[in-house]
């Protein structure tokens, strides 16, 4: 499906995340170790995967 609303648990997307505070992370084709991320939620971990690109916040 084409820009879905919502992810079921299972699902497999390519996402943009836009991060509310700082973030340390790395694309994983520069380095795999630095690509690995999770998102929380209230405690609960909601989404995991790898970084496959990123753009660089203005200033």
């Amino acid at each position: 499906e084409e820009n879905p609303d919502f992810l079921k648990n299972g699902d497999v997307a390519i996402v943009k995340i836009k991060p509310i505070g700082n973030l340390v992370l790395e694309s994983a084709d520069k380095n795999p170790n630095m690509a690995r991320f999770a998102i929380r939620d209230a405690g609960v971990t909601v989404a995991a995967g790898v970084c496959k690109s990123l753009v660089a916040k203005k200033l």
